[in-house]
């Protein structure tokens, strides 16, 4: 019989990382054609990922452009995209989360009646501006979709809730921690010198990202003032800011933290190097959405600055806490890390819902059970209770 043909469809370095464990794994399946299309939405982070994971696209949509639109990214990968799918005529087009890219491969791939698989599914804010423009990619893909593979039971719950076949959702856990059985290493040393000088056992490491659209202007402005205070106050601690390449990003931490001595403020880092600092890191800081699931796989307490997230099992599960982007808010919530172990260890030691590293044989196996290789449904992933 003909393989499947699969192809995988990401453009950004967050996509990349969880694509990269799946696409191993539907290379190694003898049922499994596998094709991957980037769309280089973000183009030298995305490179980064590619080359660490040893991954040569078929396809490269190289799309990015300075000050490029949300409009503008939609347009370019529905035009360029639909002419590969013409070309390769795929059983199913497999997308990640929720980036433009997303969202716009989905589209053409329902233009062109190719079946949609997307990884990830479900997460929701019931907030259509909170994240932006990731909740409506994620509820548009959704819609589009046709399997639907689903890290946790809450997100699996969230998509029954919008009336889809409980037959097409698959509970997988998250492809991240996949990634993560291969990146981390006990005694790792840094490429970037200067994180190698930071006195991980002395000093109370906090790592941090913030750059999200939402965040742009004030809310960024909070967060970059309440971190200088902190900083000034606390003078065992030492942040580790990854700041975006965005240009409005970074004329706002530049400003406000570009002369704060403890305050390291570097370019994002590579997969193995994030995943390596985050691992000696004391705790994390973030807007963003991956670092909520990697973070917890490693012991690692989240504050999350934003008034609301699409992964609501961490928060519940005590290892993340959202606190807005308000300034004494963040000032009092990083303070009680710093000086409370009890609620500190409260956060550490809870238990991670996102996976086991074997989402991605899941996905495969959900791909096969569809096509009628294999009679039996995979099983679903839930968590060990502590």
């Amino acid at each position: 019989m003909d393989k499947i043909k699969v192809m995988t469809v990401f453009g950004t370095r967050p996509e990349a990382i969880k694509m990269a464990p799946l696409i191993k794994k539907l290379e190694e399946n003898e049922y499994i054609d596998s094709i991957v299309c980037v769309t280089a939405q973000h183009r030298q982070m995305l490179d980064q990922v590619l080359e660490y994971f040893k991954i040569k696209p078929d396809f490269d949509l190289n799309i990015m452009q300075e000050k490029q639109t949300l409009s503008g990214i939609t347009n370019k990968v529905l035009e360029r995209l639909e002419d590969i799918i013409i070309k390769v005529k795929p059983d199913i087009m497999l997308v990640h989360g929720d980036t433009t890219t997303t969202f716009a491969g989905s589209l053409a791939a329902f233009y062109n009646k190719v079946k949609v698989g997307h990884v990830e599914a479900g997460l929701r804010t019931f907030n259509k501006y909170f994240p932006y423009p990731e909740e409506m990619n994620r509820k548009l893909t959704g819609a589009l979709a046709d399997l639907h593979f689903a890290p946790t039971l809450k997100a699996k719950q969230n998509l029954l809730r919008e009336g889809i076949n409980e037959e097409d959702i698959f509970i997988t856990g998250n492809t991240v921690i996949d990634a993560m059985e291969s990146t981390v290493k006990k005694d790792y040393v840094f490429e970037t010198k200067k994180l190698n000088k930071i006195d991980y056992n002395n000093k109370k490491v906090i790592m941090m990202t913030a750059h999200r659209r939402e965040n742009w202007g004030k809310p960024l402005e909070n967060i970059c003032s309440a971190v200088k205070e902190i900083a000034e106050r606390f003078k065992d601690v030492e942040f580790i800011y990854l700041v975006h390449l965005n240009p409005v990003v970074k004329d706002t931490v530049y400003g406000i933290l570009g002369n704060v001595n403890n305050v390291h403020l570097l370019p994002p880092l590579d997969t193995k190097e994030t995943h390596n600092l985050m691992n000696k890191c004391h705790f994390v800081l973030t807007d963003s959405g991956g670092l909520q699931e990697e973070a917890p796989h490693l012991g690692k307490p989240v504050l999350v600055l934003r008034d609301v997230t699409e992964r609501p099992e961490a928060v519940e599960a005590g290892t993340v806490k959202v606190i807005g982007t308000q300034k004494d808010d963040i000032i009092r919530e990083i303070s009680i890390l710093l000086s409370d172990e009890n609620a500190y260890n409260k956060m550490a030691y809870s238990i991670n819902p996102y996976g086991d590293g074997k989402a991605s044989e899941r996905i495969v196996e959900a791909i096969l059970y569809h096509y009628g290789i294999i009679n039996q449904k995979p099983q679903d992933f839930y968590p060990l209770k502590k």
